[in-house]
């Protein structure tokens, strides 16, 4: 009887939670938002790069309350929101702007499991836009910049042995600020879409001894046969040993060791399965932290025994490689985008549907556009052999754009704050995404958008980490550094710059745009490049561009990325709705198209 009533009781209280949640608003949503169980919200474990087995997920409704900027947080709220939605989006429930004079506040408790008693507890965010300021108990335990990247608080001193009390603050002065926002704008149109406010990837609490590793730094060397494993801890002394296992499955394939802070060096055999998008092998890693023979930590990751580089072909052409072989690279413009959850896509099965559909249609590459999505989005690309062209987020102004040249004006200058947000972001970013074997490019900068010292940003990069190559500005300002010339060109492909000493590639082109009733944003108003009033029209404009394009590869071109994977609020040129409910173009012939002009050089 105990059990059923208990059980009841659970019922009931799903029930409630749903009774004070809806979606804001009355736009097209996915199929997805209808999945959504406000008591059980995206319940994936949110690192799997670096995984633990025990945590606990803070997503679901909080309380929350806009106030005006700098006043002291009431005891009253507005009502609730689900997290991790922002909360201009539908399925926040709220719906609500938040400009540059606000702030917004959350609120909840939450209980620690008996079994962490005597661990240190952390929380985590995935990820806040833009500036937050965290609190346990009404004891500030920490604040965080930065709309892109996960951030932890050790918060163990200020919790209570019962319930406990959590409050963040967020500012975010969209683009009526310097710092990176992307495609954000205080009143969207054409190519610039709806602002995202506050938390909007997972909240999460987790259990680790008082020395623990804090990150894992993933490095393979294919021509050497080594992966080298650099495990940063909280607290360093010289008794730490870190030991790693590389597993095939379940067969042990090699282990290292190290002490003193160093980086274990793996040996790997010659015959090391390597990743590809056609064969994207992972291997699994076991890290432990030991001190005087006791076990302390342990996590689980992966890795990929892979290498992107460049090199001359038979005919002196700069190609792309992937393990020392030239690959055309070839993918979509992927905004990350949702019709209800804005940046946070709905469920995890949305978040890995765009990337599957990616490779369905051909494509052995994404660009993410100037956001930064969820780890596991990024474990997704690895599991599924996508590479990722990865954009710095865009901010402050632009420069005179002068795209079609090499520039020789002078750009804009920054403030000193603007340029030490920028560099900090980016150095965050290039840290959280450093170990996933996908990321093959690092983009600083789109077009001339927030443009500045572009040969110092790509040098600085490219130190920083020499493992993959950099693409200074995707269609920007062109300067003679890095390793790849930008070309953006709209509709059909066109090569009217090519550089002899780098990989010339083409950023952007396509746009092919078609309206579907019933899918659209906003029905009175949508736009694209060039629009075709039929599936068929549009999929014979692609495959007619992708010919174009399989033609100028003998004249240069390495890599390619079409506009774009999905159409974004009244942008219509994707090749799904926004919805994602309607393929608008022909699967088969844009697959067969596109595998033709990946597999270039096979023939």
């Amino acid at each position: 009887m105990r059990r059923i009533l208990l059980s009841a009781f659970l019922l009931l209280a799903v029930v409630t939670s749903r009774a004070q949640w809806a979606p804001a608003g009355e736009r097209i949503k996915t199929q997805w938002s209808a999945e959504l169980n406000t008591s059980n919200v995206l319940p994936e474990y949110p690192r799997p790069i670096m995984e633990r087995k025990d945590w606990k997920n803070l997503n679901g409704l909080w309380n929350y309350v806009v106030i005006d900027k700098g006043k002291a947080i009431p005891q009253k709220f507005d009502g609730q929101i689900l997290v991790p939605f922002a909360i201009e989006s539908s399925l926040s429930g709220v719906g609500k702007r938040v400009d540059e004079n606000h702030e917004l506040v959350y609120s909840r408790n939450f209980e620690l499991p008996s079994a962490w008693k005597g661990k240190k507890v952390l929380l985590h965010f995935g990820a806040v836009d833009w500036k937050a300021d965290v609190w346990v108990n009404e004891v500030k335990v920490g604040s965080h910049t930065g709309g892109y990247t996960p951030f932890t608080f050790d918060v163990t001193a200020a919790l209570n042995k019962g319930e406990n009390k959590l409050v963040v603050k967020v500012w975010d002065p969209t683009d009526k600020g310097y710092q990176p926002h992307g495609k954000q704008v205080s009143n969207p149109e054409g190519i610039w879409y709806t602002p995202v406010t506050g938390i909007w990837q997972t909240v999460w609490l987790e259990p680790v001894a008082e020395k623990y590793i804090r990150n894992l730094r993933i490095t393979p060397d294919i021509d050497n046969y080594f992966l080298t494993v650099k495990a940063e801890l909280n607290i360093a002394s010289i008794s730490d040993l870190v030991e790693v296992g590389i597993y095939d499955g379940d067969k042990l394939v090699s282990t290292g060791r190290s002490i003193n802070g160093e980086a274990v060096e793996i040996p790997m055999p010659e015959d090391a399965k390597l990743w590809s998008p056609e064969s994207p092998f992972l291997y699994s890693l076991k890290v432990s932290l030991k001190n005087g023979g006791k076990l302390i930590d342990r996590v689980e990751s992966y890795a990929a025994m892979r290498k992107y580089s460049t090199g001359r072909d038979a005919n002196g052409i700069v190609r792309l490689e992937l393990n020392n072989k030239p690959l055309f690279q070839f993918g979509p413009l992927d905004q990350g985008w949702w019709p209800d959850g804005l940046y946070t896509a709905p469920t995890d099965e949305a978040l890995r549907y765009d990337i599957q559909k990616t490779k369905d249609f051909g494509f052995n590459m994404i660009r993410k556009h100037i956001k930064v999505e969820p780890a596991r989005w990024y474990t997704y690309c690895d599991k599924l052999g996508i590479i990722v062209w990865q954009d710095m987020p865009s901010g402050d102004r632009n420069p005179e754009w002068q795209s079609r040249n090499y520039f020789n004006g002078t750009e804009r200058k920054r403030s000193e704050a603007s340029e030490a947000c920028y560099r900090k972001e980016w150095k965050e970013i290039m840290d959280c995404l450093y170990s996933y074997p996908c990321i093959g490019t690092w983009v600083p900068f789109n077009e001339a958008w927030g443009q500045f010292k572009t040969p110092e940003i790509v040098e600085w990069t490219k130190q920083y980490d020499p493992t993959r190559l950099v693409n200074p500005a995707s269609g920007g300002n062109h300067y003679a550094c890095g390793d790849i010339l930008d070309l953006h060109h709209y509709p059909e492909p066109k090569m009217f710059l090519y550089d002899a000493q780098r990989a010339t590639v083409l950023g952007e082109f396509g746009g092919i745009g078609l309206v579907l009733k019933d899918h659209l944003w906003e029905p009175n108003r949508n736009w694209g490049y060039v629009q075709f009033n039929s599936s068929k029209e549009a999929t014979d404009e692609y495959v007619k561009y992708a010919d174009m394009l399989y033609r100028l590869i003998d004249k240069g071109f390495s890599a390619a990325v079409y506009t774009q994977t999905t159409d974004v609020e009244v942008e219509v040129n994707g090749l799904m709705t926004y919805d994602r409910k309607v393929i608008k173009l022909d699967e088969k012939r844009v697959n067969e198209a596109n595998t033709r002009i990946c597999n270039v050089f096979n023939k």
